[in-house]
């Protein structure tokens, strides 16, 4: 699994609950009654310090009333106190504005004035600011999007210690984004992050040791990595887990453990850890087999886009696997996935206009997603395609196209257009009859496992020269070296 890059929401910052030293012993004590529960005490004390020009108490009420503590929630309030604070120089309440113009909470949202308040914050030093603003540059929200301004203000955040932008300092490596790439470097960051417990950053350094990307490859750490992140309920490790175990990876094969895993990513409605469970009770890896409950998981996965799941429910419904058999449902997934550009669900999709099954038959709109899957270069499409083009269905019969088709997929070690060619060169349908060339296609298919294609080879044997059939087996010989030559 390769590094992906987390969209890191805007951090709420946490209390503060300092003293100024002209009011110490009154905001203790409003800090106290907080701390404890009595909000109304609390807010008594706030309003007193607040009403005097005190910045930590106008602060204070601001968080009040922003999260409903002891009051109900009021927005305007929030930033009315906000301000007031702000104004006096208060960076967490400049912070606190710029949050607000970002999401529109008690204010219109407006990103270039979230970003005027972070600026303020960021250039005091405030570190959430900091990585505030360089989100926004980082996300193009509020001001043109620039990495470089972004890293540098990452840079500034992380230098703190704060862990959030110590892990975007190490995706902004990773992908070369500002910066140029470098992998090591990126590793770097994501550790001192991680080593602070933050799980994206544990997440990513498993996924760059499963992968040998800037450190030693190491399944061992990568499991190490990636059980901390899933400790923490992230779900993308946990996911990994199930990965790791499911294939043996770094730990003794187990498909339990792997199911394990993917039932706690999946409960987090982690679509891949869905598609897998599915597939784990398809085939009974882990589990009874159950297809009723692959194809509730499927479904999960399916309805939140995932392609795959949406073939596999797509198989189910047309084979009538722990769902009714049903091939208008069937047509329905397959054209969801297929419109994602996924081959396998397009070449079923192709099949199903093509024999009428679960809409009218039609040639032009099989020929359709046929061509899009030969375009990504699937071989049964091809042949597919070879087929149409020989039998004249939705196109006008040419041989040739068909030969040029069947090629492809026969190129690519597709047994069923192997077979076919030889039938073409056999009949010498649309080519000049060549029973060398026939007998050279039926081996190739025979040792592809096309049982026919053996019958058919040595039928027409008898009808040729010893010379001749040493010369197609000279051809398939040949064949079969130039393909394992190029592997």
């Amino acid at each position: 699994m390769t590094s992906q890059r987390i969209a890191i929401g805007l951090v709420a910052i946490a209390l503060f609950f300092g003293s100024v030293t002209a009011h110490a012993v009154d905001s203790s004590e409003a800090d106290m009654a907080f701390q404890s529960g009595d909000y109304e005490t609390a807010l008594e004390i706030y309003r007193h310090l607040g009403a005097q020009g005190n910045p930590t108490a106008q602060y204070k009420l601001g968080m009040m009333y922003d999260n409903g503590w002891g009051v109900p929630r009021d927005y305007s309030e929030a930033i009315n106190w906000y301000r007031k604070a702000a104004d006096a120089g208060y960076t967490p309440a400049q912070y606190k504005i710029g949050g607000m113009y970002s999401n529109g909470r008690g204010v219109s949202k407006d990103e270039s004035e979230a970003v005027k308040w972070f600026r303020k914050a960021a250039s005091l030093g405030d570190a959430e600011a900091q990585f505030s603003l360089a989100f926004m540059y980082d996300k193009g929200r509020g001001v043109p999007q620039n990495y470089r301004r972004a890293m540098k203000w990452y840079r500034k955040a992380a230098a703190q210690g704060y862990a959030a932008a110590q892990y975007n300092v190490g995706v902004l490596y990773a992908q070369g984004l500002g910066v140029p790439r470098n992998s090591e470097t990126a590793v770097r960051w994501y550790r001192k992050a991680a080593s602070q417990g933050y799980p994206a950053a544990q997440f990513n350094l498993g996924v760059m040791y499963d992968n040998g990307w800037g450190v030693g490859q190491s399944y061992k750490d990568a499991m190490k990595w990636y059980r901390k992140a899933a400790a923490q309920g992230y779900a993308a490790a946990q996911f990994n887990l199930g990965v790791m175990y499911g294939q043996g990876r770094g730990v003794r094969q187990n498909d339990k453990m792997a199911v394990e895993w993917y039932q706690k990513a999946a409960a987090q409605d982690h679509a891949a850890a869905q598609y897998n469970l599915g597939v784990m009770y398809s085939n009974g890896r882990g589990v009874t087999e159950d297809y009723e409950k692959a194809a509730s998981w499927y479904r999960k996965a399916a309805d939140q886009g995932l392609a795959h799941a949406q073939y596999n429910l797509g198989v189910l419904y047309e084979d009538g696997w722990g769902v009714p058999d049903d091939y208008k449902e069937a047509f329905k997934w397959y054209r969801k996935a297929a419109a994602q550009g996924y081959i396998p669900a397009q070449v079923n999709l192709g099949n199903m206009y093509s024999k009428g099954e679960g809409v009218a038959q039609d040639y032009g709109l099989a020929m359709k997603w046929y061509q899009q899957a030969a375009a990504q270069g699937d071989a049964a499409a091809q042949h597919k395609l070879g087929g149409m083009y020989s039998n004249g269905w939705g196109v006008p019969q040419d041989y040739d196209k068909a030969m040029n088709w069947y090629l492809m997929a026969a190129d690519q070690g597709y047994a069923a257009a192997q077979y076919d060619l030889g039938v073409l060169f056999d009949n010498g349908v649309g080519v000049t009859q060549d029973w060398v060339q026939a007998h050279s296609w039926y081996n190739i298919a025979a040792s592809s496992g096309v049982k026919m294609a053996r019958t058919e080879r040595d039928r027409l044997a008898k009808s040729m020269s010893r010379q001749q059939v040493a010369e197609a087996q000279k051809l398939a010989k040949e064949w079969r070296k130039k393909k394992q030559s190029s592997k």
